[in-house]
C-alpha cells in the first residue's frame, strides 16, 4: 500500500485495502481477547492473595464471556473459504405437505429473518411468492453482512416439520418439508462473465397486493441460463432495470457455486446435466408434537426449546456443523 502507483489500479487497490482491514480486525480481536485473559488472570491471583471471595462471581462472569467470545472467534477463523466472507442469497422453497408445508416455509422465513437481525445483518427481500390459502410458496432473501454466507451455508438442505396440523380438522399429525438453498453474492473481484447468447430474458407483470404500480407494468424479470437450464427471477424492485440487476446477481451466484461443486475451471464447461440441485435427505427435523425437539441429523445436536429456535436461536446448529465439516 506504500507503493507510489498503488492507486493506479483502483479496483485492485480497493481489493487490497479491504483485505488489509479484514486482517487488521482479526489481529485486533486476538489482542483484545489476549488482554481480557491477562486481566482475568490478574484479578484471580489478586482475589486469591487477598482471600476476597466476594469478587469470585464477577471473575466467573468475565471468564464465561471470554469463553463465548473465543468460541465465536474460533468459528470465524474456520470460515476461510473463497466465498465465506460474502453476503448470502437465500432461497426458501415449499416442499411436500400441502398447506402445512406452505405455512412451514413462511415459519422458516421468519426464523432466518430473526437470526439475521440478531447477528446485525441487513435483510432485503428479493422475491416472495405468497400462497393462495396460507403461508408462502417461495422467498428469496439477500442477507448482507460479513460472513453471512459462511454461516448460512450450514443451512442448505431439507428441513422437516412434524406437528398437529392447524389446517386439519381431525387434529392429525402432519409432516411437512421445505428446502433451503444458500448462495454467495459475488464481489467485484469474483465476478464472472456470462455470454449474452447464453441467457434468455423474459419480462412479466409483478404479482402482489395491488397499488398504482403493481400489475400495470412488466417490471418483473425472469432469466434462464440456457446451457444449464438455471432459472432466476426478481419482481421486488419497481424498476425493470433494478430487477434485472438483482436477477443477474443471483444467476452469477448460482453459476459460481455450481462451478465450484462441479470442479470446473470455466462457466462455459457447465452443462444442463448439472442443473438439478436435488432435494436429498433432510438435514434437520423440528418436532412440535407429541414432544418438542429440534435435531440436526448431520451433527446430532439437539435442542428441546423449539420456541427459541423458531425465534432465530440456531447458532448451536450452525457452529457445530462448521466445526465438523468446514
Amino acid at each position: 500500500m506504500q507503493e507510489p502507483n498503488f492507486w493506479n489500479d483502483t479496483d485492485k487497490a480497493q481489493e487490497i485495502t479491504s483485505e488489509e482491514r479484514f486482517l487488521k480486525s482479526r489481529l485486533d480481536k486476538y489482542k483484545e481477547l489476549e488482554t481480557k485473559i491477562q486481566d482475568a488472570e490478574f484479578l484471580t491471583k489478586l482475589a486469591i492473595e487477598e482471600n476476597d471471595l466476594s469478587s469470585s462471581k464477577d471473575i466467573i462472569r468475565e471468564v464465561e464471556e471470554i469463553d463465548n467470545e473465543t468460541e465465536r472467534f474460533r468459528i470465524e477463523i474456520l470460515l476461510s473459504g473463497e466465498y465465506d466472507k460474502n453476503n448470502a442469497i437465500m432461497d426458501i422453497h415449499v416442499g411436500v405437505g400441502g398447506t402445512d408445508a406452505q405455512d412451514w416455509t413462511e415459519m422458516l422465513l421468519r426464523m432466518y429473518t430473526r437470526w439475521a437481525e440478531k447477528k446485525g445483518f441487513k435483510i432485503e427481500t428479493v422475491d416472495i411468492l405468497p400462497a393462495e390459502d396460507a403461508g408462502i410458496k417461495s422467498a428469496t432473501l439477500r442477507i448482507i453482512g460479513e460472513f453471512a454466507y459462511g454461516y448460512l451455508k450450514a443451512e442448505k438442505g431439507i428441513h422437516r416439520l412434524v406437528r398437529i396440523s392447524p389446517f386439519n380438522a381431525n387434529g392429525k399429525r402432519q409432516t411437512s418439508f421445505a428446502s433451503i438453498e444458500v448462495l454467495p453474492e459475488l464481489t467485484n473481484n469474483q465476478d464472472i462473465d456470462i455470454k449474452p447468447d447464453d441467457i434468455k430474458v423474459d419480462t412479466y407483470r409483478s404479482s402482489g397486493a395491488g397499488g398504482q404500480h403493481v400489475n400495470k407494468t412488466e417490471s418483473a424479470i425472469r432469466i434462464t441460463h440456457i446451457p444449464t437450464g438455471i432459472v432466476v427471477q426478481c419482481q421486488n424492485q419497481r424498476s425493470q432495470h433494478h430487477n434485472r440487476e438483482e436477477a443477474m446477481r443471483m444467476l452469477k451466484a448460482k453459476l459460481a457455486e455450481l462451478k465450484e461443486r462441479a470442479h470446473k475451471e470455466k462457466i462455459e464447461d457447465l452443462t444442463g446435466e448439472l442443473k438439478d440441485m436435488g432435494w436429498g435427505s433432510q438435514i434437520r427435523s423440528y418436532v412440535f408434537q407429541p414432544y418438542t425437539m429440534v435435531k440436526d441429523h448431520r451433527t446430532s445436536v439437539e435442542c428441546g426449546n423449539i420456541n427459541a429456535v423458531m425465534d432465530g436461536d440456531i447458532d448451536q446448529f450452525i457452529n457445530e456443523y462448521l466445526k465438523q465439516y468446514n
